[in-house]
């Protein structure tokens, strides 16, 4: 008898622990183009004009339909356009999406927004296909700092092949205090910091003068 509720009980908690993870997809295909994705909330970190986010057609895409695009090519150095998801808010969570570089002179960057308290607070990891290497930053009270590679130290970030006019898909994980950080399959890096520790909002971000395309955008939370 005790077995059959030893068992019982394991077999409620794997249900449990099964159940807790959510996952959510957005691929835009419902919103209207030309116009604003729903749920989304758009910020500026920094100068320059606000960031333009649209969803277009792209028969390229992954799913051959919608995508959102950042189109405002100001190229103000420390210009960093910001598109949240207002319907979740998460601690841990592994975070991917899918992106393609479109144009930029100075940069053609694409990143992703996790614990996100407000325009100046954030934690983001962005790819360049300017300069070849992907990135995972703080941004405190509106500074923007690389933050140095668990048993590496401080190389801004690591170098890696991003294609420009070419979808590739970004990914971080957040468990605690740990990021990991991954280009198109690939594990690159973890970071380890204590910064934000709270629960945050999850977004999509770029830089200066960069003209991107985001798509499937993918949360899963505990």
């Amino acid at each position: 008898m005790r077995v059959a509720q030893f068992a019982s009980g394991i077999c409620l908690l794997l249900f449990a622990a099964v159940t807790v993870a959510a996952q959510t997809k957005i691929d835009f295909n419902k919103d209207k183009v030309g116009s604003p994705p729903s749920d989304f909330t758009t910020a500026l970190t920094g100068q320059g004009q606000a960031g333009v986010w649209i969803v277009m057609v792209d028969r390229a895409s992954p799913n051959q339909g919608n995508v959102l695009a950042q189109t405002a090519a100001d190229s103000t150095s420390y210009r960093f356009p910001v598109c949240v998801f207002d319907k979740i808010t998460a601690k841990d969570a592994d975070i991917s999406v899918k992106f393609k570089p479109i144009s930029g002179r100075a940069d053609q960057a694409a990143g992703i927004v996790w614990r996100y308290r407000d325009k100046d607070n954030y934690y983001i990891v962005r790819a360049n296909a300017r300069e070849n290497n992907v990135v995972l930053y703080k941004v405190q009270n509106g500074k923007r700092e690389d933050l140095p590679l668990k048993g590496a130290g401080r190389t801004y970030g690591k170098k890696a092949p991003v294609p420009a006019g070419q979808w590739s898909t970004l990914r971080v994980t957040a468990q605690g205090n740990l990021f990991t950080v991954y280009l198109n399959g690939e594990k690159l890096y973890e970071v380890e910091d204590g910064t934000f520790t709270e629960a945050g909002k999850v977004g999509l971000w770029t830089k200066a003068d960069s003209v991107t395309y985001f798509d499937d955008l993918q949360v899963t939370t505990r």
